[in-house]
């Protein structure tokens, strides 16, 4: 509908030149995030599409792959069924949690949370991890693909989640992608979310294809010095960024039903480090320039020191006693929390370079969806 002055009423601002002066051209406005093609009436999960063909071939990548462990970046190349590799996991998933989570982006979690899977172990030795004593103590209980798949239609049936999110599956593809087409036998059909730290191989990634319909890559670092010292992965941001190409390759940017709940597509998260905002600058300038500009995400501010950080540090014969007496710590440098000002930097970098779609807190009292 439109005002007598010429304005758009009930859509996103649109001001007259008679008010601004200005004459905007039609590509300057930019689409509504639940608009199309953003837009979804309904939908159905990716893994429902799959023929009965192509679901037997994944089943045998997935055996095979565990056999000759090669899917992450690490590229271990151990036979699972016999001992581990640098995960530290064998043929099946060692899980820490499972329950309806409510601690995800409101599109993810809705009002009824996302059925989240919290893996134990990973392939990164991230100096600084939120979860470390998930991903580096190995703390849960194992579970077979079929035992877990059991525990996915129970999150649907009884939890009423709105999706299955997996959360650090790098270091288990082959039993998740089992997994999923045993759940699929049994009755899932909820779309699955595939929550990673974005050092994923293209190997893995072409196994969930076709399983996965959302990508929750975390893309953390972007210099080789850093990804090695934090990480303990020098070549993390270059396999990080071929994975999210990858992943928006399949699946696209993300779409929503008209109830504000994302049903497929790639979130990109960034976690803001201390001193490290150069870095995220780069990952948004990449994801502008080499994914799209519509990409969904979200620029997190929750760092916090933990695992390793602020650890007192470990002393050698050959080092020199502090002079003032103070206990020297590990990681000084990302040793405090991290500020609005570097969280403004990258989040104005973002939006430099073209980007739009952020996971911003709502600016009303409802829900944010």
């Amino acid at each position: 509908m439109l005002s007598s002055s010429g304005v758009r009423v009930g859509s996103r601002a649109v001001f007259s030149p008679l008010i601004t002066g200005l004459i905007r051209k039609p590509s300057d406005f930019r689409a509504l995030h639940l608009a199309p093609p953003f837009l979804l009436d309904d939908y159905i999960p990716r893994y429902q599409l799959l023929s009965e063909v192509e679901a037997s071939k994944k089943r045998s990548l997935a055996y095979a792959h565990l056999r000759n462990c090669n899917l992450c970046p690490r590229l271990c190349g151990v036979n699972r069924y016999e001992t581990t590799g640098m995960c530290l996991i064998g043929e099946n998933v060692k899980v820490n949690v499972i329950a309806p989570h409510f601690g995800e982006e409101p599109c993810i979690q809705g009002h009824n949370g996302s059925g989240s899977v919290f893996f134990s172990g990973c392939n990164l030795r991230c100096t600084f991890c939120q979860n470390h004593d998930i991903a580096h103590q190995r703390n849960g209980f194992d579970l077979t693909p079929e035992e877990l798949a059991q525990w996915y239609v129970k999150l649907q049936d009884v939890g009423h989640v709105h999706n299955i999110n997996l959360i650090t599956p790098e270091h288990v593809v082959p039993q998740v992608a089992l997994s999923i087409l045993h759940a699929r036998d049994l009755g899932l059909k909820l779309p699955i979310v595939y929550n990673t730290s974005a050092f994923d191989s293209l190997a893995s990634l072409e196994l969930m294809d076709g399983l996965v319909d959302i990508y929750l890559p975390d893309f953390k670092v972007w210099n080789k010095a850093t990804s090695q010292r934090l990480l303990k992965a020098e070549d993390y941001a270059s396999t990080a960024a071929e994975s999210v190409k990858a992943m928006h390759a399949q699946v696209g940017d993300l779409c929503f039903t008209g109830d504000g709940i994302a049903k497929k597509g790639v979130l990109v998260r960034h976690l803001v480090m201390p001193g490290k905002e150069a870095e995220g600058e780069q990952i948004m300038k990449f994801l502008a320039e080499n994914v799209s500009r519509d990409i969904f995400v979200n620029i997190m501010e929750q760092y916090r020191p933990d695992a390793h950080v602020g650890k007192p540090k470990r002393k050698t014969k050959k080092e020199p006693a502090n002079q003032q007496g103070e206990e020297e710590v590990r990681y000084a440098d990302i040793n405090r929390p991290v500020t609005k000002e570097e969280i403004s930097t990258v989040r104005k970098a973002a939006e430099a370079v073209g980007l739009w779609r952020f996971c911003d807190p709502p600016r009303h009292d409802g829900f944010a969806i």
